[in-house]
């Protein structure tokens, strides 16, 4: 009996796990512009992709963040701060 009790408060434990992504629209609504790029670290984590180019006294990062079921978040940043964020959920 112990053994099954076990086993599906494991099971548990790994649905709910799953279910954490911090990629969602709860998160992606706390990103604002002007935001630093810490500071949106803070909330959704390291990006799964990002590029920096910079021209002159202007840099130019564009962050995205992706979960395994295909939902999306991007951020553009403009010398630092947050300029233009959208978020894509997976069809």
């Amino acid at each position: 009996m112990t053994r099954k009790l076990a086993l599906a408060l494991c099971l548990s434990v790994l649905l709910l796990s799953g279910c954490s992504s911090k990629i969602n629209e709860q998160n992606y609504t706390q990103i604002q512009n002007g935001m630093t790029m810490e500071q949106v670290k803070a909330i959704l984590g390291e990006p799964t992709e990002s590029e920096t180019l910079g021209i002159g006294p202007l840099s130019g990062t564009r962050a995205i963040w992706k979960d395994s079921s295909g939902t999306s978040i991007n951020i553009n940043f403009l010398n630092g701060k947050v300029q233009l964020k959208t978020f894509a959920e997976s069809q």
